[in-house]
């Protein structure tokens, strides 16, 4: 069997009462049974975005859990046609640590379903040198998305749209593993 792909679920918002806490629980049960993957959540509120805490002692362990990832998937609402400022806060606290990994996307939001932050996102990842899979996910009218138990409804697209973004995600995380092991990136002039 190959190496275990580590993939960071990074939340976007930050905001009280926010609808990430349920895609994000989505996206890690739908996970839970591929092979070969371990997944951790990484919440900007665990690191003080937002709430004060001194930037050098967050960026430390941001840094560190984000250094330990292959790859991330990015679950991020749309907030007036872009992403929230607390995710660009965590994004922004890290450089090094994304480069050469892949980044997939899951959003949600109004009638967009959060493209329009996604691909906001894809121009901020690509200065950090990261690979932006084409695949994604989007939940459009997040509101009629879940039931009180916190389940996607009808989820048979959905699901299968995640896989594949997983899948390929795998796939690029293996592949720019592997390069980073046999020449350093930054090496790379």
């Amino acid at each position: 069997m190959g190496e275990r792909t580590r993939i960071g679920v990074i939340m976007g918002s930050v905001r009280e009462g926010r609808l990430c806490d349920r895609v994000t629980a989505w996206v890690v049960r739908s996970l839970q049974g591929m092979e070969q993957l371990s997944v951790q959540v990484i919440d900007p509120v665990q690191f003080g975005i937002g709430g004060g805490r001194p930037k050098g002692v967050f960026a430390k362990d941001l840094s560190k859990q984000l250094a330990g990832m292959d790859g991330f998937i990015v679950i991020t609402p749309e907030y007036n046609h872009s992403f929230p400022a607390a995710l660009k806060e965590l994004i922004d606290s890290a450089y090094d640590e994304w480069q050469t990994k892949p980044v997939g996307f899951v959003s949600y939001g109004g009638i967009s379903g959060g493209i329009r932050a996604v691909e906001q996102l894809r121009q901020v990842f690509a200065e950090l040198h990261t690979v932006t899979l084409r695949d994604s996910v989007a939940l459009p009218d997040i509101w009629s998305r879940f039931d009180d138990s916190g389940e996607l409804i009808d989820a048979g697209r959905t699901d299968s749209s995640l896989r594949k973004m997983v899948q390929r995600l795998r796939w690029w995380a293996a592949a720019t593993r592997s390069a980073r092991s046999v020449a350093p990136y930054d090496e790379a002039v």
